[in-house]
């Protein structure tokens, strides 16, 4: 079996909608407006905070649904088209640290995979949801590297899944050949509901490089102050007299 066959049990084919967008410096649009994301009183990280404000201001997501992928934190989060919070819930990944894909790695038996391979590849993904062999709906990350993001599967006893999905802490979440794993009810609630009937834009947060390198991103509070018109300095005061004795 290929890691492809791993991650969705013999997937179908998919939407050549889904490619990756080229990384690179994006400047900032002078005429769009200041938007930010809502996340209510869900606590996120100031990555996460400083992409989905590039994202709304840039407007990158062109007007679909996106989802941002925190590896750091083995978090998942929802938004729609405007930046609104859907939903948030942790997620379990690549075994292995990094924001690459092995080239082929997708094609290989999974006795060929070798543990540091196993990654969860950062970037920017347009996303579609779709259905395995067996009727299972998924979301189609990235074709080509076998990334999607799916309910959490059984696994091996010894891999206790659902187990690292519950705990308290993000350490113990690495455990998928790459894929991305959610709890079955967030999926059905919040992923499948937000992505229906459209593509969706995934960004999956880079965890050995920066955002701007993944993405062309750029600070939004940086970029307002830079295209806001210059204040003219206040002409001095007229100096006394005796002021003007000791200049």
């Amino acid at each position: 079996m290929t890691a492809r066959g791993a991650c969705l049990a013999v997937l179908l084919t998919v939407s050549a909608l889904q490619l990756a967008s080229a990384a690179g410096e994006a400047s900032p649009p002078a005429s769009v407006a200041h938007k930010r994301a809502s996340f209510g009183q869900q606590q996120v990280s100031s990555e996460v905070s400083g992409l989905a404000a590039w994202i709304l201001h840039s407007a990158d997501n062109q007007g679909m649904p996106f989802m941002i992928v925190d590896k750091v934190n083995a978090q998942v989060l929802v938004l729609d088209k405007d930046g609104q919070l859907k939903g948030v819930a942790p997620a379990l990944l690549g075994l292995a640290p990094g924001d690459d894909s092995t080239p082929g790695i997708g094609e290989r038996k999974l006795s060929n995979i070798l543990a540091h391979e196993r990654t969860t590849p950062a970037g920017r993904f347009v996303a579609s949801l779709d259905r395995n062999l067996h009727g299972v709906e998924i979301l189609w990350i990235d074709y080509a590297t076998s990334i999607s993001l799916h309910k959490v599967v059984k696994g091996t006893p010894r891999e206790q899944r659902a187990q690292r999905l519950s705990s308290a802490t993000a350490a113990d979440n690495r455990i998928s050949y790459g894929c991305i794993n959610v709890p079955v009810s967030f999926f059905d609630k919040v992923v499948s509901p937000a992505f229906t009937g459209t593509n969706g834009i995934v960004y999956i947060l880079p965890e050995t490089r920066t955002a701007r390198e993944i993405f062309g991103s750029y600070d939004v509070d940086e970029a307002a102050q830079a295209l806001a018109p210059a204040t003219p300095a206040p002409a001095p005061a007229a100096a006394s007299r005796g002021q003007r004795a000791v200049q």
